[in-house]
């Protein structure tokens, strides 16, 4: 079974929005799912801090040995930071992905988007209890 931390909002493609600590500001990232699926994380596309996105808008892509996915925007808002350790060593995200793998810091638009999100009971159904 994947690891699906409590306290973390999920998304159907896989993202997680991680509470930071600061108001209204999350870390963003993929799943534990979702990087053992993909496999082996060679390349990360991440936006410049100041983007904006729409919810489910596309904002990277990330590059496996297996295949090059895109990254969706759990929720709106506006990209503050990136992670930057993720260029030269993006299969952090393999051995950490809710730790020091994730991508971007997000000011959300709306914390009423944030709590539609499944959490971690309603995650582990949609994956079917993997």
């Amino acid at each position: 079974m994947s690891n699906v931390p409590s306290g973390l909002r999920y998304t159907a493609d896989h993202e997680y929005l991680k509470p930071s600590g600061q108001a209204g500001v999350y870390l963003v990232g993929i799943t534990d799912y979702a990087q053992g699926e993909l496999g082996d994380i060679v390349f990360l596309d991440l936006p410049k801090p100041g983007a904006k996105f729409a919810a489910h808008a596309t904002f990277g892509t990330i590059e496996a040995v297996k295949a090059v996915s895109d990254l969706y925007c759990p929720v709106a808002g506006e990209v503050i930071e990136v992670n930057a350790r993720l260029e030269g060593e993006p299969a952090v995200v393999n051995g950490d992905a809710y730790g020091d793998g994730w991508m971007i810091k997000l000011k959300v638009a709306s914390e009423a988007d944030v709590a539609a999100l499944m959490d971690d009971k309603a995650y582990i159904a949609h994956l079917g209890g993997k």
